[in-house]
């Protein structure tokens, strides 16, 4: 499937798979988080999709595809660390197909259990994403499986209705901040902003101990990086897409690093002002937004919560920390 970024038209069409699925997820303006930022601040709640995150888009519009260009096809595999991984199972279910993810040792709990609550089979394997992700290549050709990969267009065709969504909700936004994990979520916001012809600034948001988006961005190439543990799963992705780089470096502002302390306040302080549950992936943005908030001083800044599926005892921990 080549990789091309959405237009409207292919857009539009792709929001019918997407909606048949599930309805539009809420944006909010909330003022607790607005007094902490000194901005107006508006949150698009993709942790209240089906699955708890925003690739649940995707993985519809790729099934749905999957299942009219190869009917033949009895089943998919992909690498996650549990959120891609739902939404794959998500969907694979809707058309009866049989998914198989592979996950490294030590993933979420809960993410397994939910990817396995929707049918799928978990193989563990590696110490972080990209040795799952080696190991599933593999697999796809041992067992005669489709690869699913993390980032494709097709994926982007379905992911771009939530910034679609957004940005016809929400007028006059000066920034919107976004986690990069392989890349589909800021891609897909970059490429809403064009097809609507606004000038709203895209800035890519990443862990500080896995800065390759950032690298690549300030480089302009692909920039791996040696593995590291981060709270922010859905950001602990060590090697570009070559295709998602071209993306991001030709249509984001910035991208920003934040450290591991600063995403667990972020988590804490959804919690406080908004009572949502926030992973460290879906809380990055609003930790950028804060140690960037003297730039937005006044102005209407929208950041998307991406997923709420923490651990309980992950969030427990996190909430039982003093501020610093």
């Amino acid at each position: 499937m080549k990789s091309v970024v959405p237009t409207l038209e292919t857009a539009t069409a792709a929001s019918e798979t997407v909606y048949a699925a599930m309805p539009p997820t809420p944006q909010y303006a909330w003022p607790l988080l607005g007094e902490r930022a000194g901005c107006e601040v508006w949150v698009k709640h993709e942790n209240h999709t089906p699955i708890g995150a925003f690739k649940v888009r995707g993985g519809l519009t790729f099934m749905e595809q999957l299942h009219r260009d190869h009917p033949e096809c009895r089943g998919v595999i992909a690498a996650t660390r549990g959120n891609h991984g739902q939404s794959i199972a998500f969907a694979a279910r809707r058309h009866g197909l049989e998914a198989t993810l592979v996950v490294p040792h030590g993933n979420s709990k809960e993410k397994n259990a939910a990817m396995r609550a929707f049918g799928a089979e978990l193989v563990v394997h590696g110490q972080d994403f990209q040795e799952a992700l080696e190991r599933t290549q593999a697999l796809a050709a041992e067992r005669g499986l489709h690869l699913v990969p993390a980032f494709a267009s097709v994926l982007m065709r379905g992911i771009i209705s939530y910034p679609l969504e957004f940005f016809r909700a929400v007028s006059d936004v000066a920034a919107f901040y976004v986690p990069i994990g392989m890349g589909s979520g800021i891609c897909s916001v970059i490429a809403a902003r064009d097809v609507l012809g606004l000038t709203t600034q895209i800035i890519g948001v990443v862990s500080e101990v896995l800065p390759a988006y950032q690298l690549s961005f300030e480089a302009s190439r692909p920039i791996a990086t040696p593995p590291a543990q981060t709270i922010a799963d859905g950001l602990a992705c060590r090697v570009p897409d070559p295709a998602a780089v071209e993306i991001i470096t030709k249509g984001a502002e910035r991208v920003v690093t934040v450290s591991e302390s600063e995403i667990r306040a972020a988590m804490r302080h959804y919690f406080t002002d908004t009572h949502n549950v926030v992973e460290g992936a879906g809380a990055a943005p609003l930790a950028a937004l804060l140690k960037e908030k003297e730039a937005w001083r006044g102005k209407r800044v929208g950041l998307v919560a991406s997923g709420g599926n923490v651990d309980r005892e992950v969030f427990v921990d996190v909430l039982n920390e003093r501020e610093a």
